[in-house]
């Protein structure tokens, strides 16, 4: 049925948009122990994205929540499946919190020190753990005829799985100095534009052996793109991302770098999306098992009726991000702030 798809393509817009936002304050958290290396810099970089993180994070909830009235198969399959991966991203999630929001609450080294490394390991495994957990989509994982997970955390654990792993750290992290070559001034902006430079190279070797390695994972992984050539679009317009961000130079070359990392990131998780579809999980004990948009959704009335309804609060919630987004925009300078 259309509405399937329909719903397959908007929780992939929600996840797109979460890694497109949140990626970028995941990166910065991820590269800012070595970025920033004073206080009055780790301040800034923790202003930059202090008014928005975690609106950013909404999208993540939003879409885990949204697969409860889609697809509730799948939702039972990944929170079983997943449930140690997602105990660990909630604690994560929580770690990066409280220290964002405890970090300035004594004025001592040691206490400040201890919050700067707890937000950097939260975001530097929080963008580990949803690269690995993309793999395990793209690789299959052991789903039953009842639809029922049947394996352990350590399969996940998988070569492949690790390596979209360190393929998503490195291209948030790239994401996020480019988003700090827009927010920052002098050495610390000199500073990022070099990471940034380092990081496109990182993260288009190994956007590259990534694909690579999907296509040789599965015989018939790329059935997709032969039946319908135009979403080779998608593989194209991550590339098209790449090479736009190194484009322009100034205040000019740094928004073309963050729009060019965002385009990249779309491309990516797009390409991603392409490859497994129809399915929503894959199945390597059979092709049979796999949870497709078809054998995993909800009832046609059910999922009309919230598809209506998500439309409208992404509205609402885009309007309000972009707002927040227009209303911080600029170069972040030290002030009279808690963090």
């Amino acid at each position: 049925m259309i509405i399937h798809a329909l719903w397959f393509g908007l929780l992939g817009v929600m996840l797109a948009v979460y890694a497109v936002l949140d990626g970028y304050d995941l990166g910065a958290g991820a590269a800012h122990l070595w970025l920033a290396r004073s206080d009055a810099e780790r301040r800034i970089v923790l202003n930059s994205i202090g008014p928005v993180w975690n609106g950013n994070e909404v999208w993540l909830l939003a879409a885990g929540g949204m697969m409860v009235v889609s697809f509730p198969r799948l939702y039972a399959a990944a929170f079983s499946g997943f449930y140690l991966a997602l105990v660990l991203v909630l604690w994560l999630l929580i770690l990066r919190g409280v220290s964002i929001e405890f970090r300035s609450k004594i004025a001592h080294e040691l206490w400040r020190a201890l919050w700067d490394a707890g937000f950097c390991i939260g975001s530097l495994l929080l963008a580990l753990l949803l690269g690995v957990a993309l793999g395990n989509v793209l690789r299959g994982l052991p789903i039953g005829p009842q639809g029922v997970f049947q394996g352990t955390f350590a399969i996940m654990l998988n070569p492949y799985a690790l390596l979209t792993g360190v393929l998503s750290v490195a291209v948030l992290a790239w994401h996020g100095m480019n988003f700090l070559r827009g927010k920052t001034e002098g050495v610390l902006h000199e500073r990022a534009l070099r990471w940034s430079s380092r990081l496109w190279w990182a993260a288009l070797l190994l956007a590259l052996g990534t694909t690579a390695a999907t296509f040789t994972l599965r015989a018939g992984i790329g059935f997709n793109f032969a039946r319908a050539p135009w979403a080779l679009a998608l593989p194209a317009l991550s590339l098209f991302g790449f090479a736009w961000s190194q484009t322009g130079s100034g205040d000019a070359g740094d928004r073309r770098a963050f729009a060019g990392s965002t385009v990249a990131i779309i491309g990516l998780l797009g390409s991603a999306a392409a490859t497994v579809y129809p399915a929503l999980l894959p199945s390597t004990l059979s092709p049979a098992y796999s949870l497709t948009i078809d054998n995993a959704a909800s009832s046609p009335h059910a999922m009309i009726t919230a598809f209506i309804a998500n439309l409208v609060g992404m509205v609402v919630v885009a309007g309000y991000s972009l707002y927040l987004h227009r209303l911080f925009r600029g170069k972040t300078r030290l002030g009279r702030h808690a963090y």
